[in-house]
This record gives structure tokens, sequence and C-alpha cells, in this order.
């Protein structure tokens, strides 16, 4: 008979239920930018520390990095909804796992709306005007001991 093929880790760790771009995705699509900050324009990172039970909730949270106006809260909100899976640990064990995370906070860009320019084209008489253009081509300085950035062989002058 064979032995049973043993699992390479004991304990099971949390991994949340679509990989790490799910988590990402999730956190973006929940989370509220705080008024006083979006008002305040404050942008930027927050650290957080949080525990993980052994049915995959999160338990509990601390921030190790403050930003304020009301982001702390935000980014504990978000994380406490976070829901992981833990396989079956052996002997029937209730591990707390502790991970960290950090939440990015950024001013949402405004949309621009460009607003189509309407133009008119009126017909006008076409009177028998010949533009001319001249074309001079210039040598270029003769060289120095300092070094340019190298631009195009040539340079057009145009008078109209």
């Amino acid at each position: 008979m064979k032995k049973k093929a043993s699992d390479k880790h004991f304990v099971k760790k949390p991994s949340y239920i679509g990989g790490l771009k799910a988590m990402r995705e999730f956190i973006a699509k929940e989370m509220k930018y705080p008024e006083s900050a979006l008002a305040k324009k404050i942008e930027g990172t927050v650290y957080l520390k949080y525990e993980v039970d052994y049915k995959g909730s999160v338990v509990s949270s601390r921030v190790l990095s403050h930003l304020g106006h009301g982001c702390d809260e935000e980014a504990q909100r978000i994380v406490s909804k976070l829901k992981f899976y833990v396989g079956k640990n052996p002997r029937k064990l209730r591990i707390k796992f502790n991970k960290s995370i950090r939440i990015n906070f950024r001013l949402p860009k405004k949309k621009v709306v460009e607003t189509p320019k309407k133009t008119i084209l009126k017909a006008k008489s076409v009177s028998k005007k010949v533009n001319k253009f001249v074309y001079s081509v210039t040598p270029s300085s003769p060289k120095t001991t300092e070094k340019k950035p190298k631009t195009s062989g040539y340079s057009y002058t145009i008078k109209y």
C-alpha cells in the first residue's frame, strides 16, 4: 500500500478568494473617500495590521501609519469586510493569523468634458493669389566644446 502524500505545510494560511487582484478590486469598489479628506485634498497611504481567525473573518485591525481626516477609519472599515479562505487545519487547530496591508488614498481624477466646437464654413470667391514659400537652409554653428543635445540635422525658416 502507498502512503498518503502529506501536505507541504502543516498549518494552512488564509488566502483571499480570487487572489490579490480580486482583493484590490474589492477595496477599490468598497472605498468611499472621506469628505473631510476630499475637502482638504489629502492623499496618502494607510498601513494596517489585522487578525484573521480560523473561519477566515477579520477579527481586529489596527492602524500602523496614520493619515487622518477619516482615512484611517475608512481603511479599517474596508479591511473588516474582507473574507479569506482557510483550509482545514489538522487536529481542529484554531489559529489566528496576523497580516498587514496598505491602502492607498488617491484623489479621484476630474473628468474633462470637451464640448465640440461648431465651425461654419462660408464659401468665398477665391482670388488668384499665389502663396510663395521660401525655404532657407542655414548651416549649423561651428562646433564648440560644450555638448549640446542632438537635434534634427536640418532647420527650416518659412516666411509667408
